[in-house]
């Protein structure tokens, strides 16, 4: 590239990563996945727009740009698949990228084979690339769109795994395109080739970096930020060294080191995930931005009325047969899978692979070929992100997907450890707080927090109120609790409303009106008793919602009511003890010849995964 250009590129750069923040900000203000801002910045500044960024601008420059961007956000997406999660929907999952990755490959290809006239081989690779929706455009939606963890996991994982298998089935389906007569054979050993090579070189840099995070000595001064640096160093040697031995393996590699990594225990853990999200955002901009600055619309206009024929049979065919096909029989409720199904925008990968091989098509002189698959693979990405990012929370919202919230006012000590055991246990908290350096410092430590006045019914409102079934107010000031405590139970009809009183001559009152109290000094008192009469159960007490946990659910399930607790017993997992059945005001310890009757409380104690399961069992959510 030339001096000159180098120096024309650098404020068209600046320029990007400058509305690539704004579009982050406007995502956060307004609630809508940032993916949407990023592409409609990309076609404002791109040649259909103010022509600032051309094709020519990046030189040669931006077939690596992207490269390394991809897997700076594959890596990124991988890190986050730990197996805590993955126990969350494990079947699902693997049906996923399985069964419903192979739906979406064959059901694409003949949406383009027939809407649009194309032979098997073009048909083919657009649908090799359409496979993936990737952690570019889900986590955005996820993160403005709280669904339940089961949910997330799902999709989170799909992302990743499915990034990989599209980016390397396109390129052996490029292969086929410009092979005159590919063989099966040729397509499985290519496939498997790439694929391997990319495990490999994942599973031995992610060997290496753990070997230094872990046995070196990274300096006493500078180590947290040379942990970073390794583990960012070694995401993108992993890429580079994987697509030197084969094209595109490097996908392949840097999500088998994210994966591996993830799960790693490693020193500096909390300071690696930070740091990887703050890089993750500005590279995320820049390719979002770059890529939609490339798009022209002729192509587009192109493809006519068989390239609205393959979006609408994309989206809202194969896409919903896909995801119903592998959550069939799992834990989700039926909206759930309705959900999973219209949220499936296609993201970085398809776009930028089939910006390169198009590229590489018209050096070829394939142009024809080269116009069909660019037109379809950004039409396609332009609606997706469009209409189901766009509208992916209204549509939750509808569909009434979105867990209802714990809100805790107040970002104290108390209001902070509380939100960390309920956060811990997979409850969605969103913490309220009028204080800006309180604020500062639970968002640091990863708390969802709304910056204002909790006794404001707006601040309230606005913090999702209306979808509470916990409201607990927790600040230094009774005056301030009591009167956030009235308001969550008359305006907005919390399920339970919870206050905390500092000072215990305010108890009496706080009850005399209805409100449940916790009084300070009592809990306190009552911690230290606990400490000396019973110091083995104050110690796991501790760990609730860690190790362990107890809670108290109502029998819905049909099927349990007449069973006697030694027959349910047989049903539970192991670790589980029904400790306290509560019937009509009573409670009790049950024998094992207590029989269970619709609307029985039950306490279930035991190891956290086990009681977690024992819920699902006894209160199913479908």
């Amino acid at each position: 590239m030339a001096a000159g250009s180098g120096a024309n590129l650098l404020p068209i750069v600046v320029a990007i990563i400058g509305l690539g923040v704004g579009a982050q900000v406007l995502a956060d203000r307004f609630q809508v996945p940032s993916v949407l801002f990023l592409i409609l910045a990309g076609i404002l500044v791109g040649p259909e727009g103010l022509k600032i960024v051309t094709p020519e601008a990046f030189g040669g420059a931006l077939s690596t740009i992207v490269g390394l961007s991809v897997a700076i956000i594959v890596f990124e997406g991988a890190f986050h698949l730990t197996v805590e999660k993955l126990r969350e929907a494990p079947s699902a999952t693997i049906r996923l990228v399985t069964l419903g990755a192979i739906v979406a490959l064959v059901g694409t290809a003949v949406a383009v084979r027939f809407a649009l006239e194309q032979p098997w081989d073009v048909a083919l690779l657009v649908g090799s690339l359409l496979v993936a929706t990737g952690p570019t455009v889900i986590t955005p939606i996820l993160e403005v769109v709280p669904a339940r963890d089961r949910v997330e996991v799902a999709l989170e994982t799909e992302g990743v795994v499915n990034d990989v298998t599209a980016a390397i089935l396109a390129v052996v389906a490029f292969e086929v395109v410009r092979e005159p007569s590919p063989t099966l054979g040729f397509v499985v050993s290519d496939f498997a080739r790439r694929l391997g090579i990319g495990l490999l070189v994942g599973v031995v840099v992610a060997g290496i970096v753990w070997y230094l995070l872990r046995h070196v000595d990274l300096s006493p001064a500078n180590a947290p930020q040379n942990a970073r640096l390794i583990t960012l160093a070694g995401a993108l040697i992993a890429f580079g060294a994987a697509n030197s031995l084969a094209a595109e393996a490097g996908i392949a590699a840097v999500a088998t080191a994210g994966i591996l990594l993830g799960n790693a225990d490693l020193p500096y853990k909390d300071e690696i995930e930070a740091f990887k999200g703050d890089i993750t955002l500005l590279v995320l901009s820049f390719v979002f931005i770059a890529l939609a600055a490339l798009l022209e619309f002729r192509n587009l206009v192109a493809l006519g009325l068989g390239g609205l024929v393959v979006v609408f049979v994309v989206a809202l065919v194969i896409r919903p047969l896909a995801v119903l096909a592998s959550t069939t029989g799992d834990r989700y409720t039926f909206n759930e899978r309705i959900f999973m199904s219209v949220v499936g925008p296609r993201g970085i990968i398809p776009a930028s692979v089939a910006t390169l091989f198009a590229v590489q098509l018209q050096n070829e002189g394939m142009v024809a070929e080269a116009n069909v698959l660019v037109g379809t693979v950004f039409l396609v990405i332009l609606a997706t992100v469009v209409f189901e990012g766009g509208f992916a929370r209204h549509i939750a919202e509808y569909l009434d997907v979105i867990p209802m919230r714990v809100i805790i006012i107040g970002g104290g000590k108390v209001g902070r450890s509380l939100a960390e055991r309920l956060d811990d246990r997979g409850e969605n908290v969103v913490i309220i707080e009028k204080d800006q350096e309180m604020v500062q410092l639970a968002r640091s430590e990863d708390f969802t927090v709304h910056h204002g006045d909790g006794t404001d019914t707006e601040v309230l409102r606005n913090a999702g109120a209306d979808n509470a079934k916990i409201v607990v107010a927790a600040t230094g000031d009774d005056d301030a609790n009591l009167l956030v405590a009235q308001l969550a139970d008359s305006k907005f009809d919390a399920e339970t409303v919870i206050a905390r009183a500092n000072n215990p001559d305010n108890v009496d009152a706080f009850e005399d009106l209805g409100v449940r109290t916790i009084d300070a000094s009592s809990a306190t008192a009552w911690a230290i008793d606990n400490v000396i009469e019973r110091p083995a159960l104050s110690n796991w007490m501790t760990e609730l919602g860690r190790s362990g946990d107890v809670q108290e659910i109502e029998i819905t399930a049909e099927d349990l009511v007449g069973k006697t607790i030694s027959e349910l017993d047989d049903e539970l997992p192991k670790g589980v003890l029904i400790a306290l059945v509560g019937r009509d005001g009573d409670t009790e310890v049950p024998n094992e010849n207590f029989t269970l009757q619709h609307g029985d409380h039950i306490t279930l104690l035991g190891r956290k995964e086990s009681v977690h399961e024992a819920i699902e069992r006894c209160h199913p959510t479908a």
